[in-house]
């Protein structure tokens, strides 16, 4: 890549990991994802929780850990999670850790998930999958 080569970065949320993973999508070359630290533990939080074979679910899992994330748990960015959560009245920081690494390490959230998508309504900037898409 070259100096001149502009790099897009995104934040994910789990249900969006596991929809790449699901699907095997490629990812873009130009395209760095972000999250915070606790996304492959939500997105297996997501498959014990559904009907699936453990056979599958290692596969997912093998996918999602080879899939290049920055992730993300440093003291700035659990802070900025408690502070949106506060604000918002949220109470819990699981939907707020999300977007508080896509308000400070990210150009834009990507979600699959409608309710995460309007959690993120004047907080973040909001994309489709397909702003991913290779």
């Amino acid at each position: 890549m070259t100096a001149s080569d502009t790099v897009r970065r995104y934040a994910i949320d789990a249900p969006t990991l596991l929809r790449i993973v699901t699907d095997d999508m490629p990812v873009a070359d130009d395209i760095r994802l972000v999250a915070p630290h606790s996304i492959r533990s939500d997105a297996l939080d997501a498959l014990l929780s559904g009907d699936i074979a453990e056979a599958e679910a290692r596969q997912l899992h093998t996918r999602m850990t080879e899939l290049p994330i920055r992730v993300l748990g440093d003291r700035v960015s659990r802070w900025t999670a408690y502070q949106l959560a506060l604000a918002h009245g949220w109470s819990t920081i699981a939907d707020a850790e999300y977007l508080a690494v896509a308000k400070l390490q990210a150009d834009t959230l990507v979600t699959v998930d409608a309710a995460m998508a309007a959690r993120a309504d004047g907080i973040v900037p909001v994309a489709t999958l397909e702003a991913l898409r290779a």
